[in-house]
């Protein structure tokens, strides 16, 4: 089969999937990627909030930052770069110990590059899915993902029983594309179903997942008592990390002297209150609480923080996964039934650990198309 005759279809326009289609699309394979959310970003997605005023507010809820210490992705990164998807954000952090009420261990991570994408941390999953071969494809579910055996080829379908067409490979970006959590929330099986393949049902069971709530906060005025512009808790009941959103590069977005941060919780904190929540989208009353008892431990440093002029709750709760099933491949690959599983949940719970999982997914597949992978 030749790349322009072969056509692949991306579930996820998460990192994952988004550098996934770009690299097959790039080789000439034809690519659709389709995502349920209305755009692309996945965990790298931007929030766009706008208050009563009209104020327009931008935050990074979900990854504030990534590292690089991959060669192979520190290449796909470098092209980011020269492009002026991503820039170094040349920020100071430092430790919050809770106990004592004083910032400690200034920058121990200065030495590491810190990337965000710009203008929003989501640019970088939106351009790769514009790019010419894919043809992204938002506000779709795939409910259903069947493997033709006498056509050697994958049928899909939407949650809602509509045929998204034939492929000759699939790459899935969902840790839970097999599992039977989804059919808790959809009341429909799993889109794969794994009996034929035991290996693999074993292996997707259940992937352990630390759940988390972002807190976003918007100040008229700069928070004078923080010397930093990232921190990480240490001895705090329930925050784990906060950055202040609109130091990053590339935020002129963000209305002058209006700042903004983002907080996250602890998994503790997150599990006890979805435990009691259950698993189903937290109505807003629920997410305004936890916004309230997030922002009461804020302000409980002693760090003078005012009273926000905006403050929105978002729960992250099966997003980041607890461990890594993809082995030295950093993905699952079945060539038998040309399916590639990938994910940071198959390399490293981070978006380093994305960006290589999608890159090794394209590699097998053009591998099988003998075409090189060009990284």
């Amino acid at each position: 089969m030749s790349a322009a005759a072969a056509n692949v279809a991306v579930i996820g326009g998460g990192i994952t999937g988004a550098v996934c289609a770009s690299l097959l699309a790039a080789r000439g394979v034809a690519v659709t990627l389709f995502d349920s959310g209305r755009g692309a970003g996945g965990r790298m997605a931007q929030r766009r909030e706008v208050m009563e005023d009209g104020t327009e507010l931008r935050f990074d809820h979900g990854a504030p930052y990534f590292t690089v210490s991959n060669d192979e992705v520190a290449r796909v990164v470098g092209g980011w770069e020269a492009r002026g998807l991503v820039a170094e954000w040349k920020a100071m952090f430092a430790c919050f110990d809770r106990e004592t009420g004083k910032f400690r261990d200034f920058d121990k991570e200065g030495t590491t590059k810190k990337y965000v994408g710009v203008p929003g941390m989501n640019s970088i999953c939106k351009s790769l899915c514009q790019e010419d071969g894919v043809m992204a494809k938002f506000g779709v579910t795939v409910g259903k993902m069947d493997w033709l055996q006498d056509r050697s080829s994958w049928s899909l379908a939407s949650l809602d029983g509509k045929d998204l067409g034939n492929f000759d490979y699939v790459v899935a970006t969902d840790k839970n594309v097999a599992s039977q959590k989804v059919s808790g929330l959809t009341g429909k099986p799993p889109p794969l179903d794994f009996s034929a393949f035991p290996h693999l049902s074993t292996m997707f069971q259940d992937i352990p997942v630390r759940p988390c709530f972002a807190l976003m906060l918007a100040f008229s005025e700069p928070l004078a008592m923080v010397p930093v512009q990232g921190f990480s808790f240490y001895k705090s009941d329930c925050l784990s990390w906060a950055f202040c959103d609109s130091s990053k590069p590339g935020r002129a977005c963000v209305p002058a002297n209006i700042q903004s941060w983002v907080l996250r919780s602890t998994t503790e904190y997150a599990s006890k209150v979805i435990s009691s929540m259950g698993p189903r989208k937290p109505s807003a009353d629920a997410l305004a609480k936890v916004a309230e008892e997030l922002f009461k431990e804020f302000q409980a440093t002693g760090l003078n923080i005012p009273q926000p002029i905006f403050m929105k709750a978002h729960r992250w709760g099966g997003a980041f996964p607890a461990i890594s099933i993809g082995g030295d491949d950093k993905c699952v690959w079945e060539k038998s039934i040309r399916l590639a599983i990938c994910g940071d949940f198959c390399a490293s719970p981070s978006v380093e650990g994305a960006v290589l999982s999608g890159t090794r997914g394209a590699s097998k597949i053009l591998g099988c198309l003998n075409l090189p992978s060009g990284l």
